[in-house]
């Protein structure tokens, strides 16, 4: 009975253009990715500064696997601090202006551990609608008032504060900065306005942010001038740093109380150590090449503005992540289909990560893109866009 259920829920989400299946690479995440004995160009990929395979990387791992062996062996807190975490929250520190780092095993852990640490009973948490799951799952678990504002929506979020004045304990405001489906930028400047006038503490997710936004690559805060006055600032190691991981960063206090407190700090084994020289090796080409975040943003920025001239709907982006709506989940997963056929990988999003009826191709580029990369998806897209009736 139990696997008969299963088959007709599977069944179920095959009909209605929802059901998922592992596609597997056969070398390395990079501009070209190998599926099956093929080549494909790939524009779905969070590697935004090509950093995924870049030789330093691995060998900065290399080394520390000579150094420190493979498994860190237990967890932070017993005997698995080696002093790769060490330095690599050092610098993480320094790179994002607060006074402490700690490190999680990936951002699901790190929004996990520190929201349901932080906040518990008789607190407000304000979350922007389209956070990811991880925050939400993060909310939940600490059983504090939930309340959700319309997406980037000011007037809504400041009705919410002025609302909750004096009831609770503390207020938390969470939000994504760079969000990950629709590529748009929160307004940090506003939201870090309205939070120092209701005494709210601000948390921010820089996934999608750290080693693509600011002047220096650190992220929406550094684009705003606004990381003094965000009180809890995540962010993780596996997009535009090439690597693995997550981080928080603040004060000394709370760092302190996160790595007593969160359970998926606590509880787990600490990253391998050679992961951590890998992530400290890409936050020094980061700090050191500026010229990959150029690269990334021109590429950005030219496929942005064409897929917008070819009619395609590509909402309110600003970042390297470039959403093209179809509406439909199974229009979608054929527009993406058609384009594997033609040797370019571009997944469909559909629901649940995104609302029902906005499935999309994710578009995303990176500083590895040639011209010719970005000429070949645009004039592939707008072929099948025409026979889907997109455009």
């Amino acid at each position: 009975m139990f696997n008969a259920r299963l088959q007709a829920e599977l069944d179920e989400l095959e009909e209605k253009g929802l059901r998922r299946v592992l596609r597997g690479l056969d070398g390395a995440q990079d501009r070209v990715v190998g599926i099956g004995g093929k080549a494909y160009i790939n524009f779905c990929s969070n590697n935004y500064l090509g950093l995924a395979a870049d030789v330093r990387l691995r060998d900065a791992a290399a080394a520390s696997l000579q150094q420190s062996g493979f498994g860190a062996g237990a967890s932070r807190l017993v005997c698995g601090t080696l002093s790769e975490h060490q330095k690599l929250e050092e610098r993480l520190a320094v790179f994002k202006g607060a006074e402490r780092c700690v490190l999680f095993n990936c951002g699901y852990m790190a929004n996990v551990g520190i929201i349901a640490s932080l906040f518990g009973r008789g607190d407000l948490i304000l979350s922007d609608r389209l956070n990811h799951a991880s925050i939400i799952d993060g909310i939940v678990l600490s059983r504090a008032d939930f309340r959700r504002y319309p997406h980037c929506d000011m007037a809504g979020l400041e009705r919410l504060l002025r609302e909750a004045g004096g009831k609770y304990r503390t207020i938390a405001v969470i939000t994504e900065s760079v969000f990950s489906m629709d590529g748009d930028l929160a307004p940090l400047d506003q939201i870090v306005r309205m939070t120092k006038q209701h005494g709210a503490v601000l948390m921010v997710d820089e996934a999608h942010a750290a080693g693509v936004f600011g002047a220096g690559g650190r992220g929406a805060v550094e684009h705003f001038g606004c990381g003094s006055d965000v009180a809890i600032q995540m962010g993780t190691l596996s997009k535009a740093f090439g690597s693995f991981g997550a981080y928080v960063c603040g004060s000394t206090r709370l760092i302190e109380y996160v790595m007593n407190r969160a359970r998926s700090f606590i509880y787990t084994t600490a990253l391998p150590p050679s992961v951590a020289a890998a992530s400290l090796k890409a936050l020094e080409i980061i700090e050191a090449e500026p010229g990959r975040r150029e690269a990334l943003w021109r590429n950005a920025t030219e496929m942005r503005r064409r897929l917008k001239e070819a009619g395609f709907d590509t909402l309110r982006s600003v970042s390297p992540i470039i959403p093209v709506v179809v509406g439909d989940e199974k229009r979608a997963t054929t527009f993406s289909a058609k384009l594997f056929e033609q040797g370019l990988l571009v997944t469909a999003i559909r629901p649940p990560t995104v609302p029902a009826n906005t499935a999309r191709l994710r578009v995303t580029v990176t500083a590895s893109h040639t011209p010719d990369d970005l000429e070949c998806l645009l004039r592939r897209m707008k072929t099948v866009g025409e026979e889907l009736c997109l455009i």
